[in-house]
């Protein structure tokens, strides 16, 4: 076996690295191929004491492991079983969270002026077959399907081209010793279950069942990285980002082929589960508004558009100015007031500036949310207009819709819906003497 070449294949040069060693043939197998091969590394070992003197034996047994490759030593103990209750986890879990959190650690950490840039597991091809067949009864989908990763952020795993069984030919070989976790052997766990009862099962049927499979998860990775272009594709042509939100236009979705595969890859990004595609195909046909949530985010029915906008408790702030010089910063934006003289005044053309006549304002000035009820007299008209219709004939979004805010004097006259329209009562006129000049800077 090339393992040199396969080491060299995964580590930068002049990099150390952080050797997870349980004490186990697999774990033995790796420390002895990184003094083999001569690259820089450090023993970590976690005790759990999860199996009383055993844990206590195999945490003796790596010490003497790691003197003896004359390699540096780390070791921590935790208490599992109350990390567990606390967080609510199994022992396994419980374990590894505390394990990798530790080994991240780590990484950051300059441990007698050592950086350690990589943490190395002992995961083989075994353990990569077991994770892809308990991902698929699952259900994870096809990222699920590739197995362990070899690279995968900080965390290598050396030995996952190889089978136990080359490693166990290994340790004999070179006459290597390790200790054995009596916690294989029980099935109570999801893995050993897989490992002692359905693999041997499937393999009396079809005896090279773990070859095969092997094959697959590497036809399976190939697979995923077409699966992943050909998303990302989709996406750039389905997905339109308008500032925090993005779009989906209907017509173009029901197009597509497989809408349910797609839609997921879309939606999980924004907080949303499989089980909440059907609703999110169902808001396609829904009326306008419709919507459904995840945690962070809402799909929202608007016209021929789905809207995927953030959660974002809209504070009902309310803001009073008092005199015509102020600047306001809101969720909305920023609000500058300033007056201008009326001679020569030029009305500004945007609708994110709104000019009034000064004598009509009236302060103080509220600037608050928009409500049910609200009415104003949209400029060029001398009839009222409840801000609800005014909204609709916006073609405003739902959200849009609750970002919007509007100016009120001391007489509760709203003077503006801010960044859209004036009220016609507080227009300037060629005898306004004084000019109230607002600007919304989103």
């Amino acid at each position: 076996m090339q393992w040199k070449k396969q080491f060299s294949s995964l580590l930068p040069p002049n990099t150390k690295v952080l050797l997870a060693v349980s004490g186990g043939m697999d774990s033995v197998v790796m420390a002895d191929l990184f003094f083999k091969t001569k690259i820089p590394a450090v023993i970590a070992h976690a005790n759990f004491h999860l199996r009383g003197e055993e844990s206590n034996r195999d945490e003796k047994f790596v010490e003497a492991l790691a003197e003896s490759y004359h390699f540096k030593y780390i070791m921590r103990e935790f208490d599992t079983s109350i990390f567990a209750q606390e967080k609510k986890l199994s022992i396994q879990e419980a374990a590894r969270v505390l394990r990798y959190k530790w080994f991240r650690d780590l990484l950051i950490e300059n441990t007698e002026g050592e950086k350690l840039a990589l943490i190395a597991t002992a995961h083989h091809a075994n353990d990569s077959l077991e994770t892809m067949l308990i991902n698929f009864f699952r259900g994870t989908g096809i990222a699920g399907l590739h197995g362990i990763l070899p690279i995968q952020e900080k965390i290598i795993r050396p030995l996952i081209f190889w089978k136990q069984e080359h490693l166990k030919k290994y340790a004999i070989e070179n006459n290597l010793s390790w200790v054995d976790d009596s916690s294989n052997e029980s099935d109570k766990y999801t893995r050993n279950y897989f490992r002692h009862q359905l693999l041997p099962s499937l393999q009396k049927i079809f005896p090279e069942a773990a070859d095969n499979l092997l094959e697959n998860i590497s036809r399976f990775t190939g697979i995923e990285t077409i699966y992943d272009e050909a998303i990302h594709q989709k996406k750039k042509k389905l997905l339109k980002q308008n500032g925090e939100e993005w779009i989906l236009y209907i017509a173009a979705l029901k197009k597509s082929k497989a809408i349910s595969t797609l839609l997921w890859e879309i939606l999980k990004g924004f907080g949303f589960t499989a089980a909440q595609v059907p609703g999110a195909i169902k808001l396609m046909e829904s009326n306008y508004g419709a919507h459904i949530s995840s945690a962070s985010h809402r799909i929202i029915k608007h016209r021929e558009k789905l809207i995927i906008a953030p959660l974002q408790a809209m504070t009902l702030q309310n803001y009073f100015i008092e005199n015509g010089n102020t600047i306001l910063n809101t969720p909305a934006g920023e609000f500058q007031f300033k007056i201008k003289q009326g001679k020569n005044f030029s009305i500004p053309k945007s609708a994110l500036e709104a000019a009034l006549d000064l004598s009509k304002v009236k302060f103080p000035l509220l600037l608050r949310h928009w409500k049910a009820g609200d009415y104003f007299y949209p400029l060029g008209m001398k009839k009222k207009k409840k801000i609800a219709r005014f909204l609709v004939d916006q073609k405003l979004s739902v959200t849009e819709k609750e970002k919007c805010m509007v100016l009120e004097n001391a007489e509760k006259h709203i003077l503006w819906v801010a960044g859209m329209r004036i009220d016609d009562r507080f227009k300037i006129s060629t005898s306004t003497k004084e000019v109230l000049l607002i600007t919304l800077k989103q």
